[in-house]
């Protein structure tokens, strides 16, 4: 179980916007990369205890596959909307 949850997160993090962001704030930052590299990771741990404890409570009362469900349809949701932005963006350059 634990080597799976660390390949699905370390995936997933990979291509992430926050891997992302991280990428440019150490491209931006000069001689502070290891600042950039402690606080990211801070981050991301925060993060996931959050989403462990949050998990933990919203699993009890609703079923595993609902929530499976309403992530998926959140990442469509957002997806679409930067997609708008975006174009909107480039549109009006």
């Amino acid at each position: 179980m634990m080597l799976t949850t660390f390949g699905m997160v370390f995936l997933a993090e990979l291509g992430d916007k926050t891997q992302l962001a991280t990428f440019c704030l150490s491209a931006d930052c000069g001689n502070f990369k290891y600042s950039v590299f402690i606080c990211s990771a801070a981050a991301l741990v925060l993060s996931s205890f959050i989403a462990v404890l949050f998990g933990e409570y919203i699993g009890k009362p609703i079923p595993p596959l609902y929530t499976k469900i309403g992530a998926g349809l959140f990442f469509v949701v957002v997806g679409i909307w930067m997609l708008f932005t975006s174009a909107r963006t480039i549109c009006s350059l």
